[in-house]
């Protein structure tokens, strides 16, 4: 078709390499930062993805999952499985639900629960 643009976005999958998160299990309500920058930090940086770039950054103040897929305009998935290696790599900490099962935590599922009743 003449007159038609290809498209210069990328597939958010190929962020990742179409694999899904491990190690981590990142829930929407887990909270994740960036330490203080260090040489070697600047180093990774500097030759990082973009997408990376952009998590990182925006995550030097805490901030759950679901922010940092919101705030970069992200599929969840595809920041769950960036967020994950970072941590691997120890380039973000994960406070509260981070490791485990992946299971929901009966707390919560109660608490959802209870805001259902409520509406």
């Amino acid at each position: 078709m003449s007159g038609t643009r290809t498209s210069a976005r990328v597939r958010p999958y190929s962020f990742t390499g179409g694999r899904p998160p491990c190690g981590h299990v990142l829930q929407l309500e887990t909270f994740v930062q960036a330490p203080p920058p260090t040489a070697d930090g600047e180093g990774f940086i500097a030759r990082a993805l973009p997408e990376v770039r952009a998590i990182v950054g925006l995550c030097r103040g805490l901030r759950s999952v679901a922010e940092v897929s919101a705030l970069l305009k992200m599929p969840l998935g595809v920041v769950r499985v960036l967020l994950g290696d970072l941590a691997d790599q120890g380039r973000i900490r994960v406070y509260g639900p981070g490791h485990g099962t992946g299971r929901p935590d009966r707390a919560l599922l109660e608490r959802v629960q209870c805001g259902l009743r409520r509406i």
